[in-house]
């Protein structure tokens, strides 16, 4: 894994709200994120909760299929997602002191599979941070036709907390945010094997998949250390939500495992 990060990458972060890294993982690294991906899915798409397979017909299911938390029942999946690595690159390039897991989820982007509109990510968890960031790791190339990431550079310096749901428009979020309307959307293709770091109030969105081809990729969202509730339930379980109440820590290690402080 390249864990290395230049003073231009971090600039990039927190100018444009993305990074995109390629070469992160060596070949054998990448075959093994993919075996344990499908894997970890597969008994995910067995349950009957934290996927969106419900109605494969709906347009969602469309866009990909989703599978959360995939580190709960997979023990290599744990392995992938705990390592101290990846919670030190998210938070360098966020400048913070610590890392916790938020959550994790696989998106599968379906053969002519339906876009995903524009959003951003932190108004949907249960804390809000300006340094939450993501990591969206390849496990096939991305490319212009198949669906690749696109980016509103510099949204996350101005996105409020207020959440936009996703919808099928691509750009109901400039109902929001009209003046980005004017923003050059910059893709980010990139082959099997990359990491995208992204901040989780930049706006983004993927293209279609025009290929008879699937979209693989893991991703992992990173909460800072000290991070607080802030009433929503999210992902969290029902008697997780109701021993909480707002401006609490959220510092359970059984929930959030702190994967990398600077200490």
């Amino acid at each position: 894994m390249q864990t290395d990060v230049s003073a231009g990458q971090i600039e990039q972060f927190r100018q444009q709200g993305f990074v995109v890294m390629e070469g992160f993982l060596t070949a054998a690294e990448l075959q093994h994120w993919r075996e344990v991906t499908e894997a970890a899915v597969r008994q995910r798409l067995g349950t009957s909760s934290l996927n969106n397979q419900a109605d494969p017909d709906a347009f969602y299911a469309q866009v990909f299929t989703q599978a959360l938390n995939l580190r709960d029942i997979h023990p290599g999946m744990a392995e992938l997602i705990f390592d101290e690595r990846l919670g030190r690159l998210a938070g360098l390039l966020a400048g913070v002191d610590g890392m916790r897991v938020w959550h994790d989820q696989a998106l599968i982007k379906p053969p002519y599979g339906n876009h995903t509109a524009f959003h951003f990510d932190d108004p949907y968890w249960s804390f809000y941070s300006h340094q939450a960031v993501n990591v969206w790791v390849a496990l096939d190339d991305a490319t212009l036709a198949n669906g690749c990431l696109w980016y509103l550079p510099g949204t996350h310096l101005e996105a409020r907390f207020e959440l936009v749901p996703i919808a099928e428009n691509l750009g109901d979020i400039f109902k929001s945010y009209p003046q980005w309307k004017k923003i050059a959307a910059v893709p980010a293709p990139c082959p099997a094997g990359s990491a995208i770091f992204h901040n989780g109030l930049v706006a983004h969105g993927a293209g279609v998949n025009m290929t008879p081809y699937r979209r693989r990729a893991m991703t992992c969202a990173y909460m800072p250390d000290g991070s607080t509730f802030n009433g929503q339930q999210s992902l969290l379980t029902e008697e997780y939500f109701n021993s909480l109440h707002i401006g609490d820590r959220l510092n359970n290690e059984a929930v959030h495992r702190l994967v990398w402080h600077r200490a």
